[in-house]
């Protein structure tokens, strides 16, 4: 995974969303090379960068109510994104993305922490 530098190193959820970001696009990538596929895939690329996009945005939140309802969203997003991936785990032909929903429940649970917090 190539190193992105306006990350901080410290920041576990900015690292995390931004390397499962992409990895979601090397997957829509994947479906629509080799699979053909445009229906699932554009779903999983949309909410799979969207969890991402939004704890961007909570970074510039302009108030704490601003900054948990941006960190919910995202966490819609992540369930949304879990669905789509389990679609595919479960979809004969389909790539199994294990590593992607391992990656996936684990910013589920930086996010829920950050929002109990």
């Amino acid at each position: 995974m190539p190193k992105c530098y306006f990350i901080k190193e410290g920041n576990l959820i900015k690292v995390k969303r931004f390397e499962f970001a992409i990895r979601i696009v090397l997957l829509y990538k994947h479906l629509i090379e080799s699979m053909r596929e445009f229906v699932l895939s554009k779903q999983v690329l949309i909410s799979g960068t969207s969890i991402g996009a939004n704890v961007c945005e909570a970074q510039d939140a302009e108030s704490k109510a601003d900054f948990i309802h941006k960190f919910k969203i995202s966490a819609k997003e992540a369930n949304e994104t879990k669905y789509w991936l389990l679609l595919c785990q479960h979809a004969k032909s389909y790539p199994y993305p294990s590593l992607l929903l391992t990656e996936l429940e684990t910013i589920q649970k930086v996010i829920s922490k950050i929002i109990s917090s």
